[in-house]
């Protein structure tokens, strides 16, 4: 990775009511111009984002059972599910650069992705 940064959330489920995975991901939306969900199953990666102001994600299951030496979810022994959320973006474009020239066009009214779809790409 030559640039970039990826954030990993874990959220905690609650046990009542069986929420499967297709539920969460019919339910999730995203409506904001550069943040992109992909499709079910694919993995975001840095190099899917470098040079842009996009921040891609998705969700994965994560799993910690009391009989499993084996946690993916860093919660303990008192967790039952969890849902892993990673998150990459190019912290040299959508870092401070990029969100301060999205909100000055949201400031000013001018579209918001004014200037961040075509970027200079170095390194």
């Amino acid at each position: 990775m030559s640039r970039g940064m990826q954030s990993t959330i874990y959220v905690e489920m609650s046990p009542e009511p069986e929420v499967t995975m297709d539920d969460l991901y019919r339910q999730l939306k995203v409506s904001y111009e550069f943040v992109k969900l992909l499709p079910a199953g694919v993995v975001p990666h840095t190099r899917y984002v470098r040079g842009s102001n996009y921040c891609l994600m998705n969700i994965f299951p994560g799993s910690h059972s009391r009989k499993s030496n084996h946690n993916i979810c860093p919660h303990g022994v008192n967790s039952f599910k969890c849902v892993l959320c990673p998150m990459p973006i190019d912290n040299l474009v959508k870092g401070a650069s990029g969100q301060a020239l999205q909100n000055l066009n949201l400031m000013m009214g001018f579209p918001e992705i004014t200037g961040l779809h075509y970027l200079p790409l170095f390194p």
